[in-house]
């Protein structure tokens, strides 16, 4: 009678407010779906990002002209000059995304904003980012493609109208670069090949000879450090 009575109490005591629990614990929340969703799709379009919204796009058309300029068509590698890039725009982009993890993350992360908050606090810093380097002929060109109305400041566009503006702006910077730093070695490539033909080497092609010297040229005057340096000062 004792060992019922107690089993009873104990029944009744603690069975109940465990079941429900540990039916809590067993089921995963309903946001949990679109987690999953939503950091897939940012891993999905993270490329088009970095090649959109970070000066990831005239550093490599800069990169891709210096190749070019060089004559060496596959030196430094591709992978090697897109290294290059990233670590150069993650120093570019510090600044901005520490303002994004200040206004946007980290109150996100202590639940006093919500998620649509959270990215539309985190998009500020960005667009002054991209609308600081974008042209204002490029942001009226995408306003009145978009029919968007004339804001009140720059900062009012919204992201449809400045990343596409934003992007046509990086491509004339790079180009207008890539133009300038072709110049010494094109004017290298002019004399050799009057040279070449002048003294009469019909049969060795100019581009054999000039290749090296545009290459000394550009180790002895520290090339690199040179393009790095006016590179990160052109933001």
């Amino acid at each position: 009678m004792s060992v019922l009575l107690m089993t009873s109490r104990a029944a009744s005591f603690g069975a109940t407010p465990l079941l429900p629990d540990l039916s809590a614990k067993m089921q995963p929340s309903d946001s949990t779906p679109w987690n999953i969703l939503f950091v897939l799709t940012i891993l999905t379009l993270l490329p088009a990002i970095l090649m959109c919204m970070t000066p990831l796009v005239r550093l490599l058309v800069v990169f891709h002209f210096l190749r070019q300029a060089l004559g060496t068509q596959t030196a430094p590698s591709n992978p090697t000059l897109m290294g290059l890039g990233l670590m150069m725009t993650w120093f570019l982009m510090s600044p901005v995304l520490a303002d994004v993890d200040k206004l946007a993350v980290e109150p996100y992360r202590e639940a006093k904003i919500t998620g649509w908050q959270a990215i539309e606090q985190g998009a500020q810093p960005v667009k002054h980012f991209l609308v600081r380097y974008a042209r204002e002929k490029d942001l009226a060109l995408f306003t009145a493609a978009g029919q968007v109305e004339r804001p009140a400041s720059p900062d009012d566009l919204p992201m449809r109208v400045v990343i596409p503006a934003y992007i046509l702006s990086e491509l004339k910077a790079g180009f207008s670069i890539g133009a300038v730093l072709f110049l010494p070695f094109l004017l290298i490539d002019i004399v050799t090949a009057a040279i070449t033909t002048s003294i009469g080497m019909f049969q060795l092609p100019p581009v054999v000879v000039s290749t090296p010297l545009k290459i000394l040229l550009f180790v002895m005057v520290d090339g690199w450090n040179l393009l790095a340096h006016s590179l990160l000062k052109s933001f």
